[in-house]
């Protein structure tokens, strides 16, 4: 099948993905992508033929992201319709993400470094208009400014344009590429610190030392269905990026045990479904936001909150005093026990670390599942090593062979 027949393929019906933060809207998604995640994936996954038409990926990140479903739940609708070995493209798009994630968990200097880096480039203001350009999308160059204009209208891009959009802007524009992951965590409705971090640190050759992704424009031109064809206007080469330092791997966190006895839940944005893991119920719940050090978007700020809110069942509160709120929630609820579902590397786990409890004698539980628990231990290297150990989490999960 030619990129014109795949097309016309995808044409009739459109469709458009409209974020609803719920877990039954979710469900829904997942249910009506499940039976397409065999060959015709792996066949049209990487084709952008607009918002209006997206049939050929899930689009489920954004519930992925904040855990209103889970990554089992997408695996089990999954293996429903097809085998481990059909659905393997698919699969393995699920372990990106469950590798980031684990080699970020191991490797917390990244996350750390990344930020000073952003604060620097934020603080330098020699190619301040050159920014402004760029997410304003007015570089000139058609398809990169389509894709920022597209980010800031819908809240999210297609990944192959997530990759053609890091790799211009690092090696064609030359711009810090710590502002270009700002750019997406801002706006990105599943922007998820470890794979958003990791991926732009991928496509400049920080990730992978000395391995880079080139924007191409025939690439481009064939996977977008020859509705941009940049010739001219892009890099030719893209030398990878380099830092003075090395990131040494450190041991995985312990996992908290579940405590005995009534506790209060704190759902966050990194699992707004850990309440389904737990041996008994909360006596109490209380949501809460990341308040990162940065403004997000209208979109990617209602769709945190409302899965937070629809969660737990609470009206969210976004003040960054998150030690005043549990306590003041614990001591109306008369616990001294919260428990909360485990946050990885990120503004969660940042705000986490700063929480002020024991002066109140409130000790803090962070659950983490049995899914990240088999599969973060792989993510030492490359993906490769996680990918070959696949099956085996499947299997340690229940899933059959």
């Amino acid at each position: 099948m030619n990129d014109q027949d795949m097309f016309q393929e995808l044409e009739l019906p459109s469709e458009t993905v409209e974020f609803t933060p719920t877990r039954q809207a979710g469900l829904a998604r997942l249910e009506k992508f499940a039976s397409r995640t065999g060959q015709p994936y792996a066949r049209q996954r990487n084709h952008d033929f607009g918002t209006a038409l997206r049939r050929n990926v899930s689009v489920l990140s954004p519930w992925i992201r904040h855990r209103l479903i889970t990554e089992e739940e997408v695996l089990h609708a999954v293996l429903a319709h097809h085998s481990i070995s059909a659905a393997e493209k698919f699969i393995q798009e699920v372990f990106w993400r469950t590798y980031f994630k684990g080699w970020l968990e191991q490797r917390p200097s990244v996350w750390a470094t990344y930020q000073y880096g952003l604060a620097r480039a934020l603080n330098d203001g020699t190619r301040y208009s050159d920014y402004q350009d760029a997410i304003a999308g007015r570089t000139g160059i058609a398809c990169f400014d389509h894709w920022a204009q597209e980010l800031v209208r819908t809240g999210y891009l297609h990944n192959h344009p997530r990759m053609w959009f890091a790799s211009i802007w690092i090696f064609t524009l030359r711009l810090p590429w710590q502002l270009g992951a700002d750019f997406f965590l801002r706006h990105l409705i599943d922007g998820d610190p470890a794979s958003n971090t990791l991926s732009w640190r991928w496509v400049g050759g920080l990730h992978t030392k000395g391995k880079t992704y080139l924007a191409r424009p025939d690439n481009i031109a064939k996977y977008t269905g020859g509705r941009f064809h940049p010739v001219g206007q892009l890099a030719t080469v893209a030398e990878p990026l380099t830092e003075p330092f090395e990131h040494h791997r450190v041991p995985l966190p312990t996992i908290d045990p579940m405590p005995d006895g009534n506790f209060s839940l704190l759902v966050t944005g990194e699992d707004c479904q850990i309440e389904t893991v737990l041996a008994h119920s909360p006596k109490a719940r209380l949501g809460v936001l990341a308040t990162p050090s940065f403004e997000v978007s209208p979109l990617v700020l209602s769709f945190a909150t409302g899965a937070v809110e629809v969660s737990s069942g609470a009206v969210v509160n976004t003040r960054s005093d998150w030690s005043g709120q549990i306590i003041d929630a614990a001591s109306v609820a008369e616990t001294k026990t919260v428990v909360t579902g485990f946050a990885p590397v990120g503004t969660v786990a940042d705000q986490l670390a700063e929480l002020n409890l024991r002066d109140a004698g409130i000790t803090l539980h962070q659950v983490r599942r049995d899914y990240d628990t088999l599969a973060w231990p792989y993510a030492t290297k490359g993906f490769f090593g996680l990918k070959k150990k696949i099956p085996h989490v499947l299997r340690a999960l229940g899933f059959a062979a």
